[in-house]
């Protein structure tokens, strides 16, 4: 019961921490105090899409990423990809039982995807690493590889939310919805996913000729662009830094000739996370006074990410070890089951910003998977830690 309680706590302090930010950027965002308004946290997502995410990406995955730890983390981002996937169709079930407003499709969609998978792992495996006699051998060596499991886990969270997440929600969105601001240094046009007379042609044409030109549509849609976002560059980057040797002693270490650069970078990208957060609670505001969002829609993203995700992962993660495809290193395991509970990724918030769509009703979604986290963040890790111990 004590150490029941003790992960609670422990599992409740970054949920708590992101509450209390929300909340500050709520009180930000008011009209009274008018710090973080509209035109304020255009500019802040501005600033965390350019510069704020490519610093944490690259300051955290440039100091743990070997070639070692890469063989042995294979399966990694093919989990990571799994929970994207999952949830892309888990998504797609709650638009079809809920039937929510089109604008808000992509947001559905993005929601039940793309997992927190940087700040929650960031400080609930090193937390439970400290406990003395936990099921993940010594602190210190608990500490050094769930580090190195965890930053893996965020970059590949990250580099997925913007490409995949961000493209999805983009083919998504209404099309008299203005396009994300980012988007007018790549030209893109505005039309319709099928105009009137590709309907048309369609009706006379065959199924599979129906299939194809849908496919071709909605490839014209997705910005492919995006794929090289300044977050997937630093991801780039570091990852050849860090396999080359030569380059990660001259950069990484304490007695490194330019380890200035990477201090450099990791105090610009620890504003990442609190940037995004404070962006979230001024959106928050605005869904208050006036959001869309039913709560069947809010159930239905709940009953995805805490229940059904879960129990997903929970089947792929076994089965791969029952296939020798992971090691039987428990906590990678516990890291690789991890990823299917946590809640929503805070970039979304980010994202629907750039777009200029859904700001207000992801703040209510992320208030109400944030409030409800420490219920899934304490319930699943209890068990996922007595399974592979």
């Amino acid at each position: 019961m004590v150490k029941l309680l003790h992960l609670f706590i422990t599992s409740s302090k970054p949920v708590v921490e992101i509450l209390l930010i929300t909340l500050v950027g709520f009180y930000m965002a008011l009209d009274g105090v008018n710090l973080l308004g509209q035109d304020a946290r255009k500019y802040l997502n501005n600033i965390v899409f350019y510069v704020f995410s490519p610093s944490l990406i690259g300051s955290r995955l440039v100091d743990s990423v070997t070639y070692e730890s890469l063989v042995k983390m294979w399966f990694m981002p093919v989990n990571v990809l799994f929970t994207f996937i999952i949830g892309s169709f888990l998504g797609w079930i709650v638009i079809v039982i809920t039937k929510p407003p089109s604008h808000l499709r992509g947001l559905i969609v993005g929601c039940c995807a793309s997992g927190n998978l940087g700040t929650m792992p960031l400080i609930i495996v090193p937390a439970i690493c400290k406990q003395r006699g936990g099921p993940f051998r010594d602190p210190d060596n608990c500490q050094k590889y769930g580090m190195g499991y965890v930053v893996l886990s965020m970059t590949m969270g990250t580099i997925y939310s913007w490409t995949y997440v961000y493209n999805i929600m983009r083919v998504l969105i209404s099309p008299i919805e203005t396009q994300p601001s980012i988007e007018s240094n790549y030209d893109t046009s505005k039309v319709p996913l099928i105009s009137s007379q590709e309907e048309e042609d369609n009706q006379k044409a065959g199924r599979w000729e129906k299939v194809k030109r849908r496919i071709v549509s909605l490839s014209e849609k997705v910005n492919l662009s995006t794929i090289f976002a300044p977050a997937t560059i630093a991801a780039m980057i570091a990852l050849v830094i860090g396999l080359i040797t030569p380059l990660r002693k001259l950069i990484i270490g304490n007695g490194a000739p330019l380890g200035v650069l990477q201090d450099s970078l990791t105090l610009v990208g620890d504003g990442a996370i609190p940037a995004m957060t404070l962006i979230v609670g001024g959106n928050l505001l605005k869904g208050m006074r006036s959001s869309g969002m039913k709560k069947s829609t809010i159930i239905g993203v709940l009953v995805a990410r805490y229940i059904l995700l879960p129990i997903s992962g929970l089947f792929i993660v076994r089965g791969a070890y029952k296939l020798d495809l992971i090691t039987s290193d428990p906590l990678y395991q516990f890291v690789l089951l991890i990823q299917y509970a946590v809640p929503p990724a805070m970039n979304l918030g980010t994202i629907t910003q750039l777009f200029g769509a859904g700001e207000s009703e992801c703040s209510v979604i992320m208030l109400w998977t944030y409030a409800l986290a420490s219920v899934s963040l304490t319930a699943w890790p209890t068990f996922f830690m007595w399974l592979v111990a």
